[in-house]
């Protein structure tokens, strides 16, 4: 077993690999597609109504809680105004 990184933090390894960026890309998204969902859980609002709020199909209120897809910065603030939330983005 190698000790390359023995001792090194999850972001130090995934660094070394490579792939720090898109891990770090996945996570927010896993987490403000959580965030979503459970707003609208909280709002008891379906993904029917969900679309029908937004004006859009069901389909693409899937999409906007898959994690796997990209979703537009108006997409996202759109349906975070539906359950009373607001989307903020930082430069760190």
């Amino acid at each position: 077993m190698s000790k390359k990184h023995m001792g090194s933090s999850i972001d130090d390894f995934l660094k070394a690999e490579g792939v720090f960026e898109e891990a770090q890309s996945q996570a927010v998204k896993e987490v403000v597609a959580w965030q979503l969902a459970q707003a609208m859980k909280e709002k008891k609002i379906s993904k029917n109504r969900m679309a029908t709020l937004l004006k859009t199909s069901r389909t693409q209120v899937d999409r906007l809680l898959d994690a796997k897809n990209d979703i537009t910065l108006s997409s996202l603030e759109r349906a975070a105004a539906m359950v009373g939330r607001r989307v903020t983005i930082q430069l760190v």
